[in-house]
């Protein structure tokens, strides 16, 4: 097997993780690439997306690096299908869940897969072993069982030169024409009503951490309320004041105004005019209110000379 890193342009590495149903066979496999003289590194066990994610991260971002050697990846979970999953979410990666040796070969020479997945509740070791030898001895585009063991025709030998530079390609990304980071990011997504804030609706960016645009109509009120997360926000366009009843402090804000408010901060919000402003925070979004839209308009129109004691009680 030590010819397998001396028939490429440049030697293997591979990237080795698995989850709790794949370590035990991930760590023969690792053992065998030790004794035949493969570099690896061992990322350990993780939750199969996890480790499949941090694979498929470190195997897309070697693409067209500087690198002295050629990265690949090795996964295992219970049945190989989970890890090939979350790390085929990443550009110019190519995870196949290979359970049998002509697999492996079809999927070198047909897809030029670049991460290998096992599963470790029905791959035996011995059958790893003859899947990964095979999957590392075998060069894009050479004859394979699904081509009859023959080499490829011209046009089909054609087809797999333009699909891996097409294949590439998938996500495009494509440069927008505005400058504005934020506003990148929310092009195509959609504004949704906060139906506990009326006049408010909401547009989420990203997950954990979470960050969104927010807009709410001119007159608007957001009733005293409190959150398990802390937040920041900066206001886009619009006016607003916010009045933390916890500190008995209100702060006027206005396009590229900035405040934070941690948790568990009672908070009160009147929109002066149409207002939109990014927010982000930590976690999933709740939101727990501590008066209701009547009260909240009968204390901001006598000057919000209320206590938290009085809100919360």
């Amino acid at each position: 097997m030590a010819d397998a890193n001396q028939s490429q342009a440049k030697p293997i590495k591979i990237i080795a993780g698995a989850d709790d149903f794949g370590c035990s066979l991930k760590d023969s496999v690792l053992s065998y690439l030790s004794s035949h003289g493969i570099p690896f590194e061992d990322l350990g066990t993780n939750k199969y997306y996890s480790v499949a994610q941090e694979i498929g991260r470190r195997v897309s971002d070697s693409r067209g690096s500087d690198e002295p050697f050629e990265t690949r990846g090795l996964l295992a979970c219970g049945t190989g299908g989970g890890v090939a999953m979350f790390a085929n979410k990443f550009p110019g990666v190519y995870a196949t869940n290979c359970t049998s040796v002509d697999d492996a070969l079809n999927t070198r020479s047909i897809n030029d897969c670049n991460v290998l997945a096992l599963g470790g509740m029905k791959t035996s070791p011995e059958e790893a072993y003859q899947i990964l030898e095979a999957w590392l001895k075998t060069p894009f585009k050479s004859p394979c069982p699904a081509s009859e063991n023959s080499p490829w025709p011209p046009e089909i030998e054609s087809f797999l030169d333009k699909a891996v530079n097409e294949m590439a390609m998938i996500p495009e990304r494509k440069e927008e024409s505005s400058s504005c980071a934020i506003c990148c990011l929310s092009k195509n997504m959609e504004f949704v009503p906060v139906g506990i804030m009326p006049g408010g609706s909401m547009k989420i960016l990203r997950q954990s951490p979470t960050s969104a645009i927010v807009r709410f109509k001119a007159g608007s009120v957001e009733p005293a309320h409190h959150h398990t997360f802390g937040h920041d926000l900066v206001v886009l366009k619009g006016s607003k004041t916010v009045w933390n009843l916890t500190n008995n402090e209100s702060y006027d804000l206005g396009p590229g105004d900035y405040l934070y408010t941690p948790a568990p901060d009672v908070h009160r919000v009147k929109y002066f005019e149409d207002t939109e402003f990014f927010i982000r925070w930590d976690g999933g979004w709740d939101i727990f209110l501590d008066e209701d839209l009547g009260a909240a308009k009968a204390e901001i129109a006598k000057g919000c000379s209320v206590s938290i004691e009085k809100v919360t009680n």
